[in-house]
């Protein structure tokens, strides 16, 4: 988004590839009829993938020196319309990039089943959840998205609070806010929320501070109670923070890629829900606030019982197309993709935090450093559990919910709806 997450944004461009690993370690004459993979994605014309790419390029030709790959970076804004246009005809790209959850199961038909292909890469990389459907699994992960709270612990020196002890409870968090705004005249969340994703992040990134383990569980596996009070309290959190003014100024016109970061780094907002990888998020920071300035909190505790943690998924990877000529040779492709050299680059140029478990981060600063330890107790994102036609609702309700024009009663009745039509 610049957007990722829903988690990854996006410049446009077009590169040419040659190359990838082959999961059997066998020699393949082509990559598909013409001896040729098309790529869609939104990252590759980006510089800081370049040399992810290159690395991918290099470990592919070594394995299929016969197959060229032609990479064609698609404007974000975009990408979903143009694929879907592309799946109903039953031709296009034979590889194609995808956020994790409900934007590759709304198009798994369309996709091939890869686990044949990916056993050697199982225990290696981690996010696998995000790219499954019904127990089979549709793209190998590149990175783990999450939604970390990021905190200027500048501004918290300069509030007279500790920057090494960020609150705990939802009470003290707002005192802690107040207390900010009062001393410093910085806002307490930079929020941009003028495309609606702003509700995803707060959702996932507060969520664990208000469900019990039991109901959190019960939410990602499917199994949502919508009549839940607590499902209720994080949408009155979001109402309430708006209320006190905890938010930056007009956040339904303000657009969270870059907008939002922009504020917090600013230092015009103490706090921002961010992303882990690699736009709004530790490395994207560390231009204004330096490694000692930044500070990573989880959630406070809104309901008693609650137990915080770091809300991630798998967050970008690569599919093959159902229709692809050559589905081993292009199974091949994703491998080298989501390699541990390529995906080693990746980390150090784009600040990505790699779905390769492998990867010494220790040089990252202490944000990546909390981030990652933060991973082992990590649940999924709770606004990934959904799907993308609900999660456009919610970002319509949530502009609404912000100007006082509907109530949480009737938001949520409508969610409910959307999710359970499925």
């Amino acid at each position: 988004m610049k957007h990722r997450a829903v988690w990854s944004a996006v410049l446009v461009a077009a590169l040419a590839l040659a190359g990838c690993g082959s999961a059997g370690g066998t020699r393949s004459p082509s990559g598909g009829a013409d001896g040729k993979l098309v790529v869609w994605d939104w990252k590759s014309g980006e510089a800081s993938a370049r040399a992810y790419l290159e690395k991918a390029k290099a470990d592919f030709a070594r394995k299929h020196p016969d197959v060229t790959v032609e990479f064609v970076a698609q404007p974000f804004e975009q990408y979903y319309t143009l694929l879907g246009t592309a799946i109903q005809a039953g031709k296009g790209p034979d590889v194609m990039l995808f956020n994790g959850g409900g934007q590759i199961r709304d198009r798994a038909d369309a996709l091939l089943p890869l686990d044949e292909y990916l056993t050697d890469d199982r225990q290696r990389l981690a996010g696998w959840d995000a790219f499954t459907k019904d127990g089979k699994t549709y793209a190998a992960p590149v990175t783990l998205q999450g939604h970390p709270i990021y905190y200027n612990r500048a501004l918290y020196d300069k509030a007279g609070l500790d920057p090494a002890s960020p609150a705990t409870t939802w009470s003290k968090f707002l005192a802690d806010c107040a207390t900010i705004t009062r001393r410093t005249g910085a806002k307490c969340l930079a929020l941009g929320n003028k495309e609606g994703y702003g509700i995803q992040f707060f959702l996932s990134a507060f969520g664990s501070g208000v469900f019990s383990t039991q109901e959190y569980d019960d939410w990602i596996a499917g199994k949502r109670d919508w009549t839940s009070p607590h499902v209720k309290r994080i949408f009155a959190l979001w109402k309430e923070a708006q209320d006190a003014k905890l938010n930056s100024d007009g956040a339904n016109s303000t657009a969270m890629f870059n907008d939002s970061f922009a504020i917090f780094q600013s230092a015009k907002a103490a706090h921002v829900i961010g992303l882990m990888s690699d736009v709004g998020h530790w490395k994207d920071f560390s231009e204004f606030l330096t490694a000692e300035k930044l500070g990573v909190m989880r959630a406070p505790v809104v309901v008693p019982g609650a137990t915080p943690s770091l809300p991630y998924d798998g967050g970008i990877g690569y599919g093959v197309a159902r229709w692809t000529k050559d589905p081993r040779v292009a199974a091949d492709l994703v491998r080298s993709l989501t390699s541990t050299d390529a995906l080693k680059s990746f980390y150090a140029d784009a600040g990505a935090i790699a779905a390769d478990t492998t990867i010494d981060v220790s040089q990252g600063g202490p944000a990546v450093a909390t981030i990652v330890a933060d991973l082992k107790a990590g649940k999924p994102a709770l606004h990934v559990a959904l799907s993308s036609k609900t999660l456009e609702l919610m970002g319509r309700l949530s502009q609404q919910l912000l100007s006082g024009s509907i109530s949480v009663d009737e938001a949520v009745k409508q969610l409910a709806a959307s999710d359970q039509a499925g």
